[in-house]
């Protein structure tokens, strides 16, 4: 029998980011859109609260706690409530801290994870997306290649989160010629090595306060133990399993805020003699919106626990992340179409929902679970 039912920790976890995420992203949500960043006190505060470390070991100064996928769900989806951007910006270094845990060497936990276990706020993402083939594996273009003991990466990553900020990233590149993803593996990146240049993005429609980058790889030498995982490296499916998880949970968690925005007027807009949400196009709308808000959930935690089973969640995450990917945009649109002409106005934060929306459902490394 399956069963969804949360924990104590996991219920408090969950209601303390719901309340963060109502108090202090909800309210900067707009500002932060409008600077193209977060602000660091946010970051800090959201920091200080602990989440990172969590599930680091306590070997390595971390709180030891079991690693949960569905509990990374839970905190993504009551975090994008509030802001999906700043919510991705608060946890950006799990980007870099899960799949160590994950799939780490122990060298590499040792040596890595304790930076994230202070009070000190450490940044570090993940950088996956390229220019000529967004996220399609089969054409990625950077590369590690196998220099003496160590290795040579050369290439260039897109729409790397917080980036600019990061002491770390964790760079996906082709290692070997085997097709798809046999050759794809993790590296270790230090952002000060020679060769790494890092510059901000310009131009981006959502997700603006992640504070996007660019980052270009020029014969940058690696250590042989730079590869995630060690040896020949780690297979990268749980990886991808874990932001495709992530990036559609935060997606979830927007969609209930839009539909939650959208109830209360639709109650209240009168038109034609009558609140719109009494008109049946609007009530039908309005119901799918709730019904969808529900099945995305389910389907995000169902690949949750296929992962936290310790089975290849490959299929349940993609399942999820399709479903939500065509969902949760219709829904951002749907609640903008609701408000009329005034879901365009910045006054209101539903065109600022469908651009962060929209960005959700193409780029699959925002968040990790």
């Amino acid at each position: 029998m399956i069963s969804f039912a949360l924990t104590d920790e996991q219920n408090q976890v969950r209601d303390t980011l719901t309340a963060f995420a109502e108090n202090e992203l909800a309210p900067r949500a707009r500002s932060a859109d409008q600077a193209r960043g977060a602000p660091a006190e946010l970051l800090d505060t959201a920091w200080s609260l602990g989440f990172t470390g969590l599930s680091i070991p306590e070997g390595c100064g971390g709180g030891g706690a079991r690693r949960s996928h569905l509990t990374g769900a839970l905190m993504l989806e009551a975090l994008g409530y509030g802001c999906a951007g700043l919510a991705g910006a608060a946890l950006s270094s799990m980007l870099f801290v899960n799949p160590l845990i994950d799939l780490g060497s122990e060298e590499q936990k040792l040596r890595y994870l304790p930076a994230f276990c202070g009070e000190t706020r450490c940044a570090a993402s993940l950088a996956l997306h390229e220019a000529a083939s967004g996220v399609d594996l089969a054409g990625m273009a950077t590369r590690a290649e196998r220099s003496g003991t160590g290795w040579i990466m050369t290439g260039a990553k897109r729409l790397v989160p917080m980036g600019e900020g990061a002491n770390h990233l964790l760079v996906l590149a082709r290692a070997s010629h085997a097709p798809g993803l046999a050759g794809i593996r993790a590296f270790i990146v230090g952002t000060d090595a020679a060769g790494v240049t890092i510059t901000p993005e310009r131009g981006t429609i959502g997700l603006t306060a992640l504070g996007f980058a660019r980052v270009e790889f020029a014969g940058v030498r690696l250590e042989g133990d730079a590869v995630l995982g060690g040896g020949d490296g780690a297979d990268i499916r749980p990886l991808l399993a874990s932001l495709r998880i992530g990036g559609a949970a935060l997606a979830t968690g927007l969609a209930r805020a839009v539909t939650d925005f959208a109830i209360p007027y639709a109650k209240q807009r009168v038109a034609f003699g009558e609140p719109i949400a009494r008109k049946q196009s609007i009530a039908f709308m309005l119901a799918d919106m709730h019904i969808e808000c529900d099945a995305m959930r389910w389907m995000v935690w169902k690949a949750a626990a296929e992962a936290d089973a310790g089975r290849d969640a490959t299929r349940a995450s993609v399942l999820a992340r399709n479903y939500v990917n065509r969902h949760a945009f219709k829904i951002a649109d749907d609640g903008l179409q609701i408000f009329g002409g005034h879901g365009y106005i910045r006054d209101l934060p539903l065109e600022m929902w469908l651009r962060n929306m929209r960005m959700l459902t193409i780029h699959d490394a925002i968040a990790a679970a």
